[in-house]
């Protein structure tokens, strides 16, 4: 259940939604797609209110991948799946096939096309369930845990392939989720406790705060711990850092200046 939570997310940014499992992150992501209705209160998308009688509207505007690709599919072909949005929709046949095309080479999945969705392997069913939901050319897109069940090099294609396609078409990404490298490609982070918005900040102002999120149920990046452990063991590192390549970068500059 949410409680008094407020916050806006803006055209073409990229934010990440985390928190322990009952904080809200599921329930914003349905609100915001009208899957759910608030109780009281509103959400807005583009200034227009989310309810019964304009949620078709905003539905054409908020696409939204879910952990479980399989819940999406319609189609008897990875092309028909795609199609199933736009002909709802009413787009004329030769818009589909372009936009069919282009969604398929967006996700690397065009050599596909023909085949059946339960013949695809779990990374490759999330990239055409991504493509279906590209394929409407929404201005929002959701992922609610849309990662979760695929590997650690799955995890990586699908996000490098979503905030490719996020720069190009200027949407807004909402990324709902537990892994902490998706957490800090985004550009904002909203954390969730209780049903209450925590903090939102930078992932790096958010990351700072490493006693505090692990009091809430929440894992930090295992570099941020470490850069942690060797500033106790004297080690100057100055700034607060997210990745190897920071940790790298820290360590060679306090050597430098030993």
């Amino acid at each position: 259940m949410l409680k008094n939570c407020s916050f806006s997310i803006h055209e073409n940014e990229a934010v990440a939604i985390i928190g322990h499992n009952g904080s809200g992150k599921s329930t914003i992501a349905k609100l915001m797609n009208g899957l759910l209705f608030p109780q009281e209160g509103e959400i807005l998308i583009n200034g227009q209110p989310v309810n019964a009688e304009t949620v078709w509207d905003i539905r054409k505007d908020v696409g939204m991948v879910f952990q479980n690709p399989d819940n999406q599919f319609v189609g008897t072909t990875v092309q028909d799946d795609i199609a199933f949005g736009m002909e709802n929709r009413g787009i004329p046949r030769d818009e589909m096939v372009k936009r069919i095309a282009q969604t398929l080479d967006a996700v690397g999945m065009q050599d596909y096309r023909l085949t059946e969705p339960h013949k695809l392997s779990g990374g490759q069913k999330q990239r055409v369930a991504i493509a279906s939901v590209l394929a409407i050319f929404p201005k929002v897109l959701i992922l609610d845990e849309a990662t979760a069940m695929l590997d650690p090099k799955g995890r990586k294609e699908i996000m490098n392939t979503v905030t490719m396609v996020q720069e190009q078409r200027h949407l807004s990404l909402i990324t709902i989720t537990h892994d902490l490298q998706e957490v800090v490609q985004a550009e904002r982070v909203i954390v969730m406790n209780k049903g209450k918005v925590w903090d939102e900040a930078t992932p790096r102002g958010i990351f700072a705060r490493k006693g505090e999120l692990r009091s809430i149920g929440l894992d930090v990046p295992f570099v941020a711990i470490l850069s942690e452990e060797l500033r106790k063991a004297g080690v100057p590192i100055m700034n607060e850092v997210l990745d190897q390549d920071e940790l790298l970068e820290e360590l060679w500059t306090s050597h430098s200046t030993m």
